[in-house]
């Protein structure tokens, strides 16, 4: 259990990053990758990244040597996910901030990473990549180190951001409507069950025992998509406080879906291409940025069946993203359904 101690001025400096972190990103799907956890979820991006393991030198060797960095257990270092203040949405900016660790911090945490021992799933003792080297601060071992991540992200990241960005913009968009409707005691109890909020402590499910205190310096929330059924926190109380959390995975649509419209610039009328309900419909709810279905029938003057109707066949087009809270369902539109409509804009 992780226990996070809030005071008054905690609570008044709660942030939800806006986009998901990629380095968060592929620190937690190096573990999807360890285990077959989520498999209805996980299962179709594990097959689509397959051929490039077996295939693909480079692909594999960046994936083993961050897999001695990442290995699936209670620790890995802090120094691969660098905190910045608000989340970071940029790659380069992210390995930067990676390739300027300290020297002392490289050391310390490697340290730690070595006497954590064996790996939870492959019973073997973590010998992590360029170890001596790299806890030096070696230059050419952090230059590898920033490559490894490029290349990962390139292959096993990358061509799936347009699914990773979907279901974190409906997580932030409901998290968010929950905050300006009931304040930071409604958000926080959207974390049940993995977390619960018994002021002034929430309390969240976590593989040892822990207690975090925020001490005034507030708490950024970090959704991520590749992380999986627990929220993870960084290891160094003196590092800026921060949840990352796992968002709600869709299984409707295989992982791989192309990313883009394919021709949406020749396309010259929303209308023609959608009809008039649905291409109101995708407008609203762009403007609106979340909303339920009887508020989007209400703003486009149709009825509850024939919107939600509509909806559904955005959403099968993957112009659309929903998802049932209580009694409602909430809208939100898909990258792809951003980008039709600034293809299709006037």
């Amino acid at each position: 259990m992780l226990r996070v101690h809030f005071t008054g001025r905690d609570l008044e400096y709660i942030r939800i990053a806006r986009r998901p972190d990629p380095l968060w990103e592929i620190v937690c799907s190096v573990c999807r990758l360890q285990t077959k956890e989520g498999p209805l979820v996980f299962g179709p991006w594990r097959r689509a990244v397959a051929p490039r393991l077996k295939g693909d030198a480079a692909a594999r060797g960046a994936a083993l040597a961050l897999r001695s960095l990442v290995p699936f257990g209670p620790y890995f270092p802090d120094f691969l996910t660098p905190a910045v203040d608000g989340g970071t949405t940029d790659l380069r900016q992210g390995i930067e901030g990676v390739l300027s660790t300290p020297r002392r911090r490289l050391r310390d945490e490697l340290v730690l990473l070595a006497e954590g021992g064996e790996s939870a799933v492959t019973g073997v003792r973590v010998r992590p990549f360029a170890g001596a080297e790299l806890a030096r601060g070696d230059t050419t071992a952090l230059r590898a180190l920033g490559g490894l991540l490029s290349s990962y992200d390139e292959v096993f990241v990358a061509p799936f951001r347009h699914r990773i960005d979907e279901a974190v913009a409906l997580d932030v968009a409901w998290r968010s409507r929950e905050l300006s409707a009931g304040g930071t005691r409604a958000l926080l109890g959207t974390f049940r069950p993995m977390a619960r909020w018994s002021p002034p402590v929430l309390e969240v499910e976590y593989p040892v025992e822990r207690d975090l205190y925020l001490d005034g310096r507030g708490l950024l929330l970090v959704p991520s998509y590749f992380c999986w059924r627990m929220p993870i926190t960084l290891v160094d109380d003196a590092l800026m406080p921060m949840l990352v959390y796992p968002v709600a995975k869709s299984v409707e649509r295989p992982v791989d879906r192309p990313a883009g419209p394919e021709g949406a610039g020749s396309v010259s009328s929303l209308v023609k291409l959608l009809g008039p309900t649905r291409a109101a419909l995708l407008r609203e709810v762009a403007a609106r940025g979340c909303a339920t279905t009887s508020e989007l029938a209400e703003a486009v003057g149709s009825s509850l069946p024939n919107t939600s109707q509509q909806l559904a066949i955005l959403r099968e087009a993957g112009l659309a993203s929903s998802r049932r809270e209580g009694r409602f369902v909430l809208h939100i539109p898909s990258p792809l359904g951003l980008t039709l409509l600034e293809t299709t804009s006037p």
